[in-house]
Order: structure tokens, then sequence, then C-alpha cells
């Protein structure tokens, strides 16, 4: 193994790095943005507003990621009234395209858990809501929500991961992320047990960040549950 060739060329990895944080951390919070309200919608006994949620998250959790970016990608071309618009300014790039797969897939994700976790809000609460005359929107603002969100914490870390993990599929559409990285090292000098173990620690080291970050808002969200040994 040589590794003086991933030291020599280690700023291509930089590179690659840098376009993985912005497309993850985008998807993650405009995804994020999107799931709140689809969530309480898709909790939503009215089928006339549930029901297109429903067949949004359905498509999006039963295709593969890989799938959606190039109907994304290749497929948008072939209308010729969408390149008319400006919107074909955005979606001829790359990037845009692989950032709107990914938001539109992690927001299908992130609805069926935040519906989820909505769902198993204590019955107590609720009724305790209503006893002081909440209104639904209070409710779901001071009660619910903010419940939700602790419970969906532990299963939101893991769509963080996968987020991450499935953002190397950006590479296949000529954009330099991580996995971009080590395939244009591979290529230039045939060495893929070098150029993608590299890419490996690269991902290590960001799921590691990722799990400590979450770890250390499970530990402040749930002081509540803890013993106090000290009592």
């Amino acid at each position: 193994m040589n590794f003086s060739i991933i030291a020599e060329n280690i700023g291509i990895y930089f590179e690659g790095l840098n376009n993985t944080i912005q497309l993850v951390s985008l998807a993650l919070v405009i995804g994020f943005v999107m799931a709140v309200p689809l969530a309480v919608i898709r909790t939503s006994k009215n089928l006339f507003f549930a029901a297109p949620v429903r067949a949004y998250i359905y498509f999006f959790r039963g295709t593969p990621l890989l799938v959606q970016m190039f109907m994304i990608y290749y497929g948008l071309g072939q209308f010729e009234l969408l390149k008319s618009t400006f919107l074909w300014a955005y979606l001829k790039e790359a990037y845009f395209c692989a950032l709107l797969a990914f938001t539109l897939n992690t927001a299908a994700y992130t609805t069926e858990i935040l519906r989820g976790a909505i769902e198993g809000t204590n019955y107590g609460e609720i009724e305790a809501a209503k006893s002081v005359g909440m209104s639904r929107l209070k409710m779901m603002q001071r009660i619910i929500l903010p419940s939700a969100f602790r419970r969906a914490l532990p299963a939101y870390s893991n769509e963080v991961i996968f987020m991450l993990h499935g953002s190397s599929l950006a590479s296949v559409i000529t954009i330099i992320d991580i996995t971009g990285a080590a395939r244009i090292i591979n290529s230039r000098y045939y060495t893929p047990y070098e150029a993608f173990l590299t890419a490996a620690l690269f991902y290590l080291t960001l799921t590691f960040m990722i799990v400590f970050l979450f770890k250390k808002l499970e530990y402040r969200w749930y002081a509540h549950l803890r013993r106090d040994d000290t009592a």
C-alpha cells in the first residue's frame, strides 16, 4: 500500500468533504422543515389531506435513492415545458438535483419518524391540555411536538447517519463528494484500496461526530428520566 499518494492529493478529499457536509446539512435542514408539517398532516383523519402525504412517503420510502436521483437528474430534462421555465437553471445542475433528491428522500423518512412520535404522545398529556382549554394548535406547539421531538431523537439520529452514507451516491452524477474524491484518486493512480479506505475513514469520522452530538442531545433532553444518584 502506498498512502503517500493520498497525502499528495489530500486536497481532493477535503473538497469532497466540504461538498458532502454541505449537501447533507442542507438536505437535513430543509427536509426536517418539510417533515414537521407533513407529519402533522399525516396524523390527520381527513384523507383529503393525509392521502397525498401518504402517497409521497410511500413512493420515496419504496424506491431506491439512486433511482430517485436519476429520475430527477436525467428524467426532468425530457420535459420541454420545464426547460422553458426559471427552474431549469437549477435542475440542469448536478448539485441541485442531488440536493433535491436527498431532501425529498430524508423528508419522507423523517415524516414517518415524527408521525410515529406524535401518535405515541401520552393521552393523559392531551387530556390535561384540553382540560385547561388549549386549542389544537396550542396543544401541538406546547405539548405534542416538543414531546414528539424528544421521542423521535434516537430514530432521527439513524436517519442522519443513513443520509450521510446515502450521500455517497452523489458521485455518480459528477459531484466530487468524499466517494467522488476516492474515485478520482483510483482512476488516476489505480489504487482502489488506499483511495476507498481513506474515504471510509472520512465517513467513520463524520459518523462518530454525529453519534457524539446526538448522545449529547439525548443526555440533555432525557435529563428528567435520569435517576438522581446524589439523593
